[in-house]
């Protein structure tokens, strides 16, 4: 275990992923904030991050989500791993995530790994499917989220003109993280099916929202 130990300038150079984290009572706020801190004081390289050995730490009150296709799940499915790889990684999150088509078609104009593997709309939506039959299957929920960067539409300008600043070539094309209603959102996910797109958008959701104190 001693020589498995990852260093911290090991954890620095390692490939990072995005992923969620909820408190849900005081003690999980109080290791949200020690996370926060180690990821910026610790192990910050050019982004914060954190190993997983130190949200296993502190998971207590915490709710782990998959994230999006910066995520480690995502990034999986589309490096084309092994079911068993795939099911060893989704077990570590509380939920799973799936996200509106739109805010992913960037990767159909983009030639770069991994996203050369996507090559049609329906690419982008057998993902999600994928990943509502792991949910289905490991037992696991999956919400559907916006992924929002911004209220409005029309509030994309402000996000383009922050990422030009920061030397992004795509700037210009914001994919639409704006704040959907409900039924945009179940409309967004129809293909799953009513049902299915009910329970991603709604039920789910909810329920990962009950699990927060509401005092917190």
């Amino acid at each position: 275990n001693a020589l498995g130990a990852s260093s911290v300038d090991a954890v620095k150079k390692m490939p990072s992923y995005h992923a969620i984290i909820l408190a849900k009572n005081d003690l999980g706020r109080i290791n949200l904030y020690r996370l926060v801190s180690q990821s910026h004081l610790t192990y910050f390289n050019k982004h914060p991050r954190i190993p997983k050995s130190l949200v296993m730490k502190y998971r207590e009150g915490l709710i782990l989500g998959s994230a999006c296709e910066a995520g480690e799940l995502y990034r999986a499915l589309l490096d084309g791993q092994s079911d068993a790889q795939i099911a060893r990684l989704v077990k570590f999150y509380d939920y799973l995530e799936i996200q509106p088509d739109g805010n992913n078609k960037f990767m159909l104009t983009t030639e770069k790994p991994p996203y050369d593997r996507i090559h049609t709309a329906e690419d982008i939506k057998d993902i999600n499917r994928f990943i509502v039959k792991l949910g289905e299957d490991l037992g696991i929920p999956v919400c559907a989220t916006g992924d929002v960067h911004f209220m409005n539409k029309t509030d994309a300008q402000f996000r383009s003109v922050i990422q030009a600043s920061m030397g992004f070539p795509d700037a210009d094309t914001q994919p639409p993280l704006y704040l959907k209603t409900t039924n945009q959102m179940l409309d967004e996910l129809s293909y799953l099916g009513e049902e299915k797109a009910f329970e991603v958008v709604v039920t789910n959701t909810n329920n990962v929202a009950d699990m927060v104190d509401p005092d917190l």
